[in-house]
């Protein structure tokens, strides 16, 4: 009996040991289980995902032009201290909450670490300490996603949201990489596209430069004459694109563009109703002006009260006489007024991309100005009407480019800036309206620039040329304590008043006594403008004609 039960104990170890035996083979040669066993000990790491950025009309990159780095943290390394010194203190604060995490994570950098033994890969920085056009650019969100301007309008142009570079590692139970085997990093494949503004980048950098540094508030916007393309568009105060919650937390309205909203214009509106009066054969009107004009039982004064005397249409620009534009516009009606208001584009949106757009504005409607007061205000740019220093600028830019109208525009194309291939022409659809005949257009430059040089506008002077344009004080119906009015001071014009190449809006709102007018702001401008042009070389023309070239460097700039 003995031997029996040794013998069937015996069979149960051995049928034991061939099920395990079994089982293990039916393990090993189970592939699922292998790839399960791979996924534990790899971690992946996503970096931002690609996305398309945006150029100036040289191809220079308003984005995207730097670069960051981000560092690979390995547990059990001491990672964190040697990371420590340079992470940026907004994320030393994340390196130490992670300092005992259990598998590799990644880390911003001040710089490529590859040197010290630690993984470091780079991306684009969207955006630079010091970036230009901010309001126009807009920026992202935490998921690199559109929030406002052109990264919102044109975010799925932009966006590749499946296209990620990663970083894979093989790791042990301790999340500590797997002895021999080194990070892999596998770059994400481009296919978003590029966005090629009209924007300039040196004249952008500029017109910020000189905002800054004489206005508070408002905007500069600057157009190419001769296709209303805009060269840039500056709206202050500026902000980071970086630090937008620090922004929005200070309530100072830096987030505004004021270059697309809209406000009262004042005077600068009277070279529109100048315009008209050459065109339909109003400009030898007339008027004695005292320093005010009741009309209709409501008095409208001149800035502080000054008599002009015997006003013309030109003396009426060079001083800005209101009693003489409210009789002016009498003569001419509402509707004539308005219909050429339409058709500079006053009271429509200029559209830019997607549901981007500058505002419309308000235009007062025919009904409107059938009442006496409120032509009256129409005629010299107060009332009803509301325009954005876009709108402004495409009027300007009327009659500095022989009365064609043009719908201002801010994109050229989308394009792989790897290739330099256009996907698509953004800058299509847009058609020359003709409005006020050349005679007209050359009459009132000449008017324009007697502004600059004998008028209220002095202070638009540039240093190198002339230029011609129109000075505008609106009222806004707003009070401090002390009971002194809030205004809007404009100064629009064109340069060089020979043959104009921009067109330049400057806008200062809601100002009390501001640091600096317009006018000066425009002058300098200008002057910038003029430095940016490429100079002829004096020596290249001298050698070409040694005899007859007597003019110096100077001379010649």
């Amino acid at each position: 009996m003995h031997w029996k039960r040794l013998i069937a104990l015996y069979s149960c170890l051995m049928f034991g040991f061939w099920a395990v035996l079994c089982r293990l083979y039916v393990l090993a040669s189970n592939t699922d289980y292998a790839v399960r066993a791979k996924r534990q000990t790899v971690t992946t790491l996503e970096l931002q995902p690609e996305r398309g950025d945006f150029f100036d009309r040289n191809g220079i990159p308003l984005t995207g032009a730097e670069a960051c780095w981000y560092a690979l943290c390995i547990p059990g390394e001491s990672t964190y201290t040697r990371l420590f010194d340079f992470v940026d203190p907004r994320d030393q604060k994340t390196l130490y909450q992670k300092r005992n995490a259990t598998k590799p994570f990644l880390v911003r950098v001040d710089r490529d670490l590859s040197d010290e033994g630690i993984f470091t890969v780079s991306q684009k920085q969207r955006y630079t300490e010091f970036p230009l056009c901010p309001h126009l650019i807009g920026y992202l969100d935490g998921e690199s996603q559109g929030v406002s301007g052109l990264e919102s309008a044109m975010n799925d142009v932009l966006s590749a949201p499946d296209e990620k570079a990663t970083i894979q590692c093989v790791t042990n139970a301790r999340g500590g990489l797997m002895e021999s085997a080194e990070p892999r990093y596998f770059p994400a494949g481009k296919t978003a596209a590029d966005v090629q503004l009209t924007i300039d980048s040196g004249m952008q950098a500029s017109v910020e430069g000189i905002g800054m540094d004489m206005m508070k508030s408002g905007c500069i916007v600057v157009l190419d004459v001769e296709t209303a393309q805009v060269l840039a568009c500056a709206s202050f105060p500026a902000y980071s694109q970086d630090t937008v919650a620090n922004t929005i937390q200070t309530g100072q309205g830096s987030l505004v563009n004021r270059a697309f909203s809209a406000y009262a214009v004042g005077s600068v509106f009277k070279p529109l109703l100048a315009a008209v009066a050459l065109e339909e054969g109003y400009a030898r009107h007339t008027y004695q002006c005292p320093g005010y004009i009741d009309w209709h039982h409501h008095i409208y004064r001149c800035a502080g009260g000054v008599p002009h005397g015997d006003v013309d249409l030109q003396t009426a620009l060079e001083k800005s006489c209101n009693g003489y534009f409210v009789e002016l516009g009498s003569k001419i009606g509402g509707e004539t007024m308005l219909s050429y208001a339409e058709k500079l584009g006053f009271g429509q949106p200029v559209y830019v991309a997607g549901g981007m757009k500058a505002a419309a504005g308000n235009l007062p409607s025919a009904q409107t100005l059938a009442d006496a007061g409120a032509l009256a205000n129409f005629s010299f740019g107060q009332g009803e009407l509301l325009a954005t220093p876009v709108q402004i600028g495409a009027m300007m830019n009327t009659l500095a480019a022989d009365g064609v109208y043009r719908v201002p525009s801010f994109l050229i194309r989308t394009f792989d800036a790897d290739t330099d291939g256009t996907q698509e022409d953004l800058h299509t659809g847009f058609q020359d309206v003709p409005v006020f005949s050349e005679t007209t257009v050359s009459t009132l430059r000449t008017m324009l620039a007697g502004v600059v040089a004998d008028g209220l506008g002095k202070d638009a002077a540039p240093t190198w040329g002339q230029a011609g344009g129109k000075t505008g004080t609106a009222q806004t119906g707003r009070f401090d304590k002390e009971g002194n009015e809030y205004k809007n001071l404009w100064f629009a014009g064109f340069y060089p008043i020979e043959k104009p190449k921009y067109t330049i809006v400057v806008m200062q709102d809601d100002q009390i006594h501001a640091q600096n007018s317009s006018a000066a702001v425009f002058a300098r401008v200008c002057d910038a403008l003029h430095l940016l042009e490429p100079q002829p070389t004096p020596q290249s023309e001298t050698e070409e004609n040694p005899k007859t070239s007597t003019q110096t460097p100077a001379e010649k700039g």
